[in-house]
């Protein structure tokens, strides 16, 4: 009995609203109905665009559903009546939308659900702010929070997915011509959600978005149809890396590789052994790290038995055009017997190329020494003792109870007792045993007794066996041994490392905190960080009571730079926890590092607003100093004439009072800015209400001029409400004398982090080439102008700038120009 045709899903994905997502879906469902195709509309939103509503026309429109909530009366799709009327194709517009509360699914994505089981096909519209995972990201670029939004997987496992895409300026001309939007929401939409900046990210998330869904297309097209060798859609470049020093040739000839390829990927791969033998060298693996980092590659760390299967198994994973390995580093007869992983690796690549490298580590492996063993040297002497004493005490005991044809017996005793001692003191006592059981067992043991020879074949082959397995046996306890000791030690280095890691990460670390956690991990009595200075050194930081003062004091040192050591007082460490020893003084230079930005920081914020004060104190004597002083200057004149009637001397003294009240205001602020470059005063920054500042910086403009639209719940900003005023006040002079006559917008965006204080003319407008001219002071760029917005705007930016925030121009719809004065929000 086969299952019911499930119907297929066909999304039109828009960047942004108003991209022709519902123009496009409705496109498709009238070129399938004249291909013959049973089409209805289920629901659809044309939101009053007349080239939406006309290509409704002549599509059979499924009625909706009416619901009554709280007192108003809604209209939903009808999925019920779409299910009874049973079309090839149904059109079901915006999939984020919930429905109205009564319905019988919450989502309008759980109804499209119920008709695709039914075994109809949907065509349906979404824009990428409304998918889940990029709500957050959607809400930092746009300040608004989307309270509809679907699950990706929903659109993510769509049958096809079509993108609706427009370029920004595209999109904003549309929205100007009133295709989008009513008229009265036109201007408040483009200088909010729709400025060319929003749209722009936008976009660039759904590419993105669409991208990786491509690439998981093919993936699941390659597993569905059992395609196991690579598919070059572009080129992956996967490098083989040891950790060894022959590592950094092999990333930097991969990377030289990618270039030539635009869009190309390089993945570095690092195989970990499964046998625990292998223990990659950390500092190393690190380095590899921030070298793949530095050269835009990713480090990918795999666990495999085999090495040469393990990378090809990753690269066909990672459908890669090309492996990069290198010349193997191990002897002649190595390669001989077992091969070289570069000869492996291109046995199994398939149609996978394989890039061989050669490099100055080639050939160059260290011999292990073998008869190096991890354990104490207690224990080792105390095998070696074993190993002499116990076959001697063990042939006494069985020559007192020795019986004919019991050499069985003692071979597997003197093999019990080789196990004992590879038990206790490794391989080199083990050994040490196996042959001393061999020489006593020949001896008193094996006939003819008391002679070095052995009468019989088999006892012969018994004794050789017996070697055999003894060396055998012992070997792989010293393995087991060393395997035991590598874990305990690893175990314990990644502990230390992790909470080093985690320390790093979250960089509340202090150099206080870590030579505390240096003695507490290695039980040392007391440890000093040490700074070499033009005296001498200096300890920056210490554990423990006083450690030493100078390196020489101290039993081990562990270098940090050139001019800071780590000095251990205590016991001496082994040479196995220099690695993790050496961590710790990688984490001491983060911190010293730390320390210096931040403090570099703090004089680099400090200069920079000393900078912008006197910047801003520079063109405010030059400017606004200058047209009180012609006020009073003329006034003056004319009260001296002494030719005035008193009419005039009245209105004359009256300038003078003005001005000079004008004069004062800028005066103090000149002398407050004065301060705060010499370090004497910072601006005041605290929480303000914006309803409190901006009336004040719009008073003395006459009436019909100026429009301040604020809202009273508008959320406090962090600045000085003096220099904020000032820099308003410059920004709304420059537009009424823009203006024409035209008044001019004062209005406040709210923003996730910021608040936008816009201000709005529809003078002549500047071209966007001569927009930063205009900040700069004595610019009044030619004719566009006239009046000038120079040396105004020249004092409101830096003003803006020494408060923490940023002032900016665009373009205002329909003509002018809109200055943006951006300000932190205040925490709550």
């Amino acid at each position: 009995m086969h299952e019911p045709r499930r119907g297929r899903l066909t999304v039109y994905l828009g960047a942004a609203p108003g991209v022709g997502k519902t123009y496009a879906m409705l496109g498709e469902a009238r070129r399938r109905g004249e291909r013959g195709t049973d089409v209805v509309v289920g629901y659809v939103e044309t939101h009053g665009r007349p080239h939406t509503t006309a290509q409704v026309q002549g599509l059979e429109v499924v009625p909706r559903r009416e619901l009554v909530h709280r007192g108003t009366t809604f209209t939903e799709m009808d999925t019920d009546a779409v299910i009874a009327r049973r079309p090839e194709v149904v059109c079901v517009d915006e999939l984020a939308h919930s429905n109205v509360p009564g319905s019988r699914h919450e989502k309008r994505a759980e109804d499209i659900e119920q008709i695709r089981r039914a075994g109809i096909d949907v065509i349906t519209t979404v824009n990428i702010q409304h998918l889940e995972s990029l709500n957050d990201e959607v809400e930092r670029i746009t300040g608004v929070k989307q309270r509809e939004t679907v699950p990706d997987e929903v659109v993510r496992t769509a049958d096809q997915i079509q993108l609706v895409d427009m370029s920004p300026d595209a999109l904003r001309r549309r929205m100007a011509h009133g295709n989008i939007y009513q008229a009265d929401n036109i201007d408040a939409s483009l200088t909010s959600y729709f400025r060319v900046g929003n749209l722009t990210a936008l976009r660039e998330l759904a590419l993105l978005w669409l991208a990786d869904r491509v690439d998981d297309a093919l993936d699941d097209y390659r597993r569905a149809h059992r395609i196991d060798h690579p598919w070059p859609t572009k080129e992956r470049i996967v490098v083989a890396v040891t950790g060894g020093a022959e590592s950094e040739t092999l990333l930097r000839r991969g990377a030289r590789l990618a270039q030539r390829a635009a869009g190309s990927e390089l993945l570095a791969v690092h195989v970990i052994s499964t046998d625990g033998l292998a223990v990659p060298d950390d500092r190393r693996v690190a380095k590899v790290q921030q070298l793949v980092d530095s050269l835009g590659g990713s480090l990918h760390s795999v666990v495999g038995e085999d090495v040469p299967t393990s990378v090809v198994d990753f690269a066909t994973g990672a459908n890669a055009t090309m492996i990069v390995v290198g010349v193997s580093r191990h002897g002649r007869l190595r390669r001989l017997f077992a091969g070289t992983t570069g000869d492996r690796v291109a046995q199994l690549a398939g149609s996978v190329d394989v890039h061989l490298v050669t490099h100055d580590q080639s050939a160059r492996a260290g011999r292990p020494r073998w008869y190096l063993s991890p354990l104490s040297r207690t224990r080792q002497y105390a095998g070696l003792l074993l190993g002499l004493l116990l076959p001697v005490l063990l042939t006494v005991v069985l020559d007192h109870f020795h019986e004919p044809d019991q050499l069985p017996l003692d071979v597997l005793l003197f093999l019990a007792l080789t196990v004992l001692v590879a038990l206790v003191g490794g391989l080199v006592p083990a050994l040490l045993a196996a042959v001393l059981g061999f020489v006593l067992m020949n001896w008193f043991f094996t006939p003819p007794l008391n002679r070095i020879t052995v009468a019989e074949p088999e006892n012969l082959v018994a004794l050789l066996v017996f070697v055999a397995v003894a060396v055998a046996v012992a070997t792989v306890v010293d393995r087991a041994s060393r395997r035991a000791a590598d874990a305990v030690r690893a175990r314990a280095e990644a502990a230390t490392l992790g909470a080093l890691s985690r320390s790093v990460l979250t960089g509340t670390d202090t150099a206080d905190a870590v030579v505390t956690r240096l003695r507490e991990t290695f039980g040392q009595d007391a440890v000093s960080l040490l700074e070499r200075t033009a005296a001498g050194w200096t300890v920056l930081a210490s554990s423990g009571g006083p450690c030493a003062s100078h390196p020489d004091d101290g039993d081990t040192k562990v270098t940090v730079d050139d001019d800071h050591l780590l000095v251990l007082c205590g016991s001496p460490l082994r040479a196995s926890d220099r690695r993790v020893l050496e961590a710790f003084g990688v984490q001491t230079g983060l911190v010293l590092e730390y320390r210096r930005l931040r403090r570099r920081e703090e004089e680099a914020a400090a200069l920079e607003g000393a900078e912008a004060t006197s910047t801003a104190v520079l063109r405010a004597v030059s400017h606004d100093l200058r047209t009180p002083l012609a006020t009073m200057r003329a006034s003056v004149d004319g009260l001296v004439s002494g030719s005035l009637d008193a009419a005039d001397r009245a209105e004359l003294v009256a300038s003078v009072d003005s001005s000079t009240e004008q004069l004062e205001r800028l005066i103090d602020n000149l002398l407050d800015l004065s301060r705060i470059q010499s370090g004497l005063m910072r601006p005041a920054l605290t929480p303000r209400s914006l309803d409190e500042v901006l009336p004040l910086a719009v008073a003395g403009h006459g009436p019909g001029l100026v429009s301040l639209e604020v809202d009273e719940d508008a959320p406090l900003v962090l600045t000085d409400a003096g220099l904020l005023e000032r820099v308003v006040a410059n920004l709304v002079g420059n537009a009424v004398r823009l203006s024409g006559g035209e008044p001019v917008r004062v209005l406040a965006h709210v923003l996730a982090e910021t608040v936008e204080v816009l201000v709005v003319d529809r003078g002549p407008g500047v071209p966007p080439a001569q927009r930063e001219r205009m900040f700069e002071p004595f610019q009044r760029l030619d004719d566009s102008s006239p009046g000038g917005l120079g040396l105004g705007l020249a004092v409101a930016r830096g003003l803006a700038e020494s408060v923490g925030g940023s002032l900016a121009a665009e373009d205002t719809p329909g003509g002018g120009l809109t200055m943006v004065l951006t300000l932190p929000r205040a925490l709550p």
